[in-house]
C-alpha cells in the first residue's frame, strides 16, 4: 500500500528526560550496553554497537545489535525503557576496504544474496544495496524485497564466497547533487495494512545512491523501515 502524508500538529509525543552533558558526547563508533524494561515484562540485557546519527533527527541512532543483523532506531539518551546506558572501554578496530572498484559497483545496485534456511536449503532474497556504513567501510546497508526494513551484512565477503549476485539488468548508483534539497525529511505518513489499519511514522532520511528511496521510522517500532516514495508529495 501505498505510504501518504499527514498532518501531525495534533500528534501527542512522549515527556523525555533531558540527557546529561556525559550522555549527549559523540558514541558513534563505539560499542555500547544497556538494560531493556518494556511493561511488565524482565529486563534483559544487550551489547550493540552505534553504527550512526541520522544528521535529519539527531536524537536517533543506528544500533546493530550483537546477533542481530537487522538495524534498530534508538533513541539511546531517552527512551525510558533503556536503562543503565554505558560505552564499552575497549575500541572498535574496524578494517580497511582492499577493493575500492568492487565496493563502489555494490553501492546502489539490485542484487541476488544467498542465505542458508533450514535443514541446508539455500534461499535467494532480492534486495538492494544502499550504502557502505560510514564507520565500517566493509559493511554495507541493504534492504529486501520481502522485508522492507533496514539490515547490515559483510557484502564484501559474501560477494566473493559467491553467495551475492549483482543483478546486472538494474542501472548503478544514480547520481545526486549536493545542492539538492528534500522536501519529504521530516515529513509524518501513515502506512496501511492489508487489515485497513494504520501505523504512523516519519520519513527521517534520503539514501544518496537512490534519492526516490528513504527510511522511515514508525511510531512503537523499532526498526527502520525502507520505501521507494516514486510519486513525491507536491
Amino acid at each position: 500500500m501505498p505510504l501518504k502524508r499527514l498532518s501531525m500538529t495534533s500528534l501527542k509525543k512522549k515527556r523525555r528526560r533531558k540527557p546529561s552533558s556525559q550522555a549527549l558526547r559523540n558514541i558513534v563508533g563505539c560499542r555500547i550496553s544497556h538494560g531493556w524494561k518494556e511493561g511488565n515484562a524482565p529486563v534483559t540485557q544487550w551489547k550493540a554497537i552505534v553504527l550512526g546519527q541520522l544528521p535529519t533527527n539527531p536524537s536517533l541512532y543506528l544500533v546493530k545489535y550483537d546477533g542481530i543483523d537487522s538495524v534498530y532506531g534508538q533513541e539511546l539518551h531517552s527512551d525510558e525503557r533503556i536503562l543503565n546506558l554505558k560505552v564499552l572501554p575497549h575500541k572498535v578496530v574496524f578494517p580497511q576496504v582492499r577493493d575500492a572498484h568492487l565496493t563502489s559497483a555494490l553501492v546502489g545496485r539490485a542484487v541476488e544474496h544467498k542465505f542458508e534456511g533450514k535443514h541446508g536449503s539455500k534461499e535467494n532474497w532480492t534486495g538492494v544495496v544502499l550504502a557502505q556504513v560510514p564507520i565500517m567501510k566493509d559493511w554495507f546497508y541493504i534492504t529486501y524485497k520481502k522485508d522492507p526494513v533496514l539490515y547490515v551484512y559483510h557484502l564484501l565477503h559474501d560477494y566473493k564466497e559467491g553467495n551475492l549476485h549483482i543483478i546486472l539488468e538494474t542501472p548503478p548508483a544514480e547520481v545526486r547533487s549536493d545542492d539538492d534539497s528534500d522536501v519529504l525529511i521530516g515529513k509524518w505518513v501513515h502506512y496501511t495494512r492489508d487489515d485497513g489499519s494504520k501505523k504512523i511514522g516519519k520519513v527521517v532520511y534520503q539514501v544518496l545512491a537512490k534519492p526516490s528511496v528513504y527510511f522511515i521510522k514508525f511510531d512503537g517500532d523499532l526498526h527502520i523501515y525502507v520505501y521507494n516514495l516514486v510519486q513525491k508529495i507536491p
